[in-house]
Order: structure tokens, then sequence, then C-alpha cells
């Protein structure tokens, strides 16, 4: 049996394609996955673009690889976004890789891997085919506790420091029925917690067989309506995209669990102004309102970006006070690093690398002390908590996630895995809870 390794970089979505990867090339070719690198005949780094210098750690990772792996024969191959942006670049500065393919040709690698056994040389494939890619995928049959089902791909907004619709290419939305059917079909296999993914998942727009259209609020509902639907969750979300049937059904779909990943990336009005983000701080704020008004107990978490070009210290304490005022439950930052071929790139004003150090730590401080004091709230309350497995920490521990989104941990055997238990808090931890089963 032949042996596939795969290095996985980034999002939720490369995860999920990772996944698909690997039961595909065991459906098809009778690949077996393992989880080092050294005894494998093929080697896929699965690779994100959104990483700072992604090219460059892309082509050292690859050179580290080549000394450990055994067999001279083995073939190196580069999937995801920085394979699609790279394309033959690839083969130019690694000339030992055989195979470079984008997110949305995955589904063809059975027939790109006969193609190099039967022909030889290196194949590439950047080609958009979104469309064909998941009628093309196996079915998902032992998803685990939590499983994801990509309802959404690529992105219209254009920001001007990002590389998705580059590499992931347009807004895509899959039919309502295959969803639906995807989710049936891993609810069967004993999934609990469904997460519907998108690069702007509540862009999500798609005609019916009914001839009704459906958004993501409404698919929500149907999806809600399946049998064995425990929890479910919705990532990524644009704040220019919100509507507020999707606020609404935070309140009425019990399933739904009560979090929300909505990125701002600034607090200042300039700063978004030349991200091209499509709103304002007002309006974002008017929105995390709703939000809270139709269900007080909601969890926000958000991302942010520091140092953008231009950036000055009046517009960076606007993003300082916009994360204090909101006081999120989880929030990712990061300093800005321009991404080839955005129009952020080609800015000048670049703000002075020690300044932009000093700002993340500000925001970082004041993201964690939010964070902190909503774990450290939850102290005394019992949470509803989905056992995922065993905590890597304590092996005498399990852990699961409420359904706000934190993590627990707490004592318990495995037989509990798999199903939602209630649990007392009886510790506040600046990224996780303890607490006792109930």
């Amino acid at each position: 049996m032949k042996k596939l390794f795969i290095k996985n970089y980034g999002c939720q979505m490369n995860v999920h394609d990772a996944t698909r990867m690997a039961q595909l090339l065991h459906d098809s070719l009778g690949y077996a996955t393992i989880d080092a690198p050294d005894e494998a005949d093929l080697i896929i780094l699965n690779t994100c673009h959104i990483r700072e210098k992604a090219a460059e750690k892309l082509f050292s990772e690859l050179g580290r690889l080549r000394k450990t792996v055994v067999s001279r024969d083995a073939i190196f191959a580069v999937g995801g976004c920085v394979g699609q942006a790279e394309g033959d670049n690839v083969f130019k500065r690694a000339p030992f890789v055989r195979l470079v393919f984008g997110p949305q040709n995955y589904h063809r690698l059975p027939e790109m891997l006969d193609r190099l056994e039967k022909q030889g040389g290196r194949v590439g494939d950047y080609q958009e085919s979104v469309d064909t890619k998941f009628d093309a995928l196996p079915a998902i049959l032992t998803p685990g506790v939590i499983a994801s089902v990509v309802v959404q791909e690529g992105c219209d907004r254009f920001c001007t420091y990002c590389v998705v619709p580059f590499t992931r290419g347009r807004e895509w939305s899959r039919p309502v029925e295959a969803i639906c059917e995807e989710v049936t079909a891993l609810v069967a296999g004993g999934a609990k917690e469904i997460h519907l993914l998108g690069q702007n998942v509540n862009a999500y727009r798609a005609l019916a067989r009914d001839g009704i259209t459906h958004d993501l609020a409404l698919l929500i509902r149907r999806v809600a309506l399946i049998p064995g639907v425990a929890r479910i969750r919705f990532v990524t979300s644009h704040p220019a995209d919100m509507n507020d049937d999707l606020v609404e059904i935070f309140a009425e779909v019990e399933s739904l669990c009560p979090y929300l990943h909505l990125p701002i990336q600034s607090g200042s009005d300039r700063i978004l102004g030349l991200m091209e983000r499509g709103h304002t701080a007002a309006g974002y704020l008017t929105w995390i309102d709703k939000l809270r008004r139709a269900l007080p107990d909601i969890a926000l978490a958000s991302d942010f970006i520091v140092g953008f070009p231009g950036e000055s210290e009046a517009d960076f304490l606007a993003t300082l006070d916009l994360a204090r005022q909101v006081a999120f439950d989880h929030a990712y930052s990061f300093i800005f690093s321009a991404r080839p071929g955005t129009v952020a790139a080609g800015m000048g004003d670049h703000v002075p690398l020690p300044v932009a150090q000093e700002r993340l730590a500000r925001l970082q401080e004041a993201l964690g002390a939010s964070q902190l004091a909503k774990n450290l709230a939850r102290v005394g309350c019992e949470e509803s908590v989905l056992v995922e497995g065993i905590s890597k920490r304590d092996g005498g521990e399990l852990t699961g996630r409420t359904g706000h989104n934190r993590t627990v941990n707490f004592p318990g055997t495995p037989e509990r895995i798999g199903q939602i238990v209630r649990v007392r808090v009886t510790d506040g931890l600046a990224n996780s809870l303890r607490g006792q089963l109930i």
C-alpha cells in the first residue's frame, strides 16, 4: 500500500480540503495516510497564501522535507493557494517537485498522478472548476464528532490586502440539495456538529429545486431541520454581507451555536476605506448591537490587521477603542504583510515594523484581557459541552467546546467522546475553561 503524507497550512477550509484529498486518494488509489513524511510515497503541501512570506516558507519547507524522505522516487506535490498563485514558478524554484495544483483542482489528483506514472515529467493544474469539484469527491464515511461542509467558495469583495479572489476565485455557492444530502450523510456517520464553510459564507445564495432562493439564513434553517444535527456553526462572514435574517436566526434556531466570527480588520474608517472593506466602523457596531439585542449572550470573535500602509496613531487608537468597546470573546490579530498581486502591496507610506509591533502588543493586551474576563465570567456556570476527545495536556481529562466556542477541559472517561454533556465551570483561564462533569 502506498503511503501519503499531507502537511496542511492555514484556514479551516484548507483543513477540510486536506481531509478530502486523503480520502479521495485512499478510495481511488489505495493511499494510506501517515503522520510523518519519512516513509511517504506522496508528499503534499497544502498551502495557504494568507501567511506572511508564504511562498518563501513553502520553498524552505520543501528543502527540509526532501532531506528526510527515504524514497528517492517519492512524489512531491504543492497544492492550495500558493500552488495556485505560484503555478509553474514552483517547478523553477524547486525542480524536484513534480505536481502543482490549486484549491479548485484537487479532485483531479488521481488523474494527475496517473499522468505522472504514465508520462513522467511534471504536471501543473490551475484551472478553476469549483462547480464540478464536489461531484467528483467521495462521500465522507467517518466524519468524527464535528464535520465541515463547504457551502460557498471564493470572494467578490477584493479587499486591497487579500489574495482570496485570485487564489480561490469568484464567489460560488453550492446547490441547497447537495449541501443537505452531505449533512444527512455526515450525521448518519456520527457527526453531531456541522460547520458551514465559505471564504465569504454569508454571501451564500442559491436557487433550490422548489424555486426558492436561499441565502445563508434560510440554508441554516433547512440544515437545522435535518434529524441528528445537534449544533451548527458558520465561518467566515463579511460585515458588508450581513442582513437582518442572519441576526434573527440566532434567537430562533436552537441548534445554531451562539457564536459569530465577524472580522472587522480596523476600527478606523479611513483605513477601512483604504482596505476597500465596504463598511464603516459605525456600521459594524450597528450589527454588533443588533446581534446582542437578538441574543444577549452571543459570543463574538473578529480579526484585526495593524500597521496597514498609512495607519496613523489615531487610526490605531480607533481600532483599540473599538476592540475595547465590543469586548470580543476571541480575536485574531496580525501585523500587515503585503501579498503579491494585491493593491496594498503597491501602497507606500509603510508603518515601520517596530511601530507595528508595539501597536500589535497593545491591541493583543486589550483583546487578551477581554477574553480572560469573558472566561472568568463563566466560572460557576453550567455549560453544554460537545466532547471532542482526550485532552492533549492531560491524558486523564477530556476536552470539548461549548456552544460559545470555548474550550473546556475536565476529568472524564473516553466513552463520553461524541456526547453533549453538562459541565460546571470551575476555572476561567486565558484561552480555555476548566470544569467538572455534572
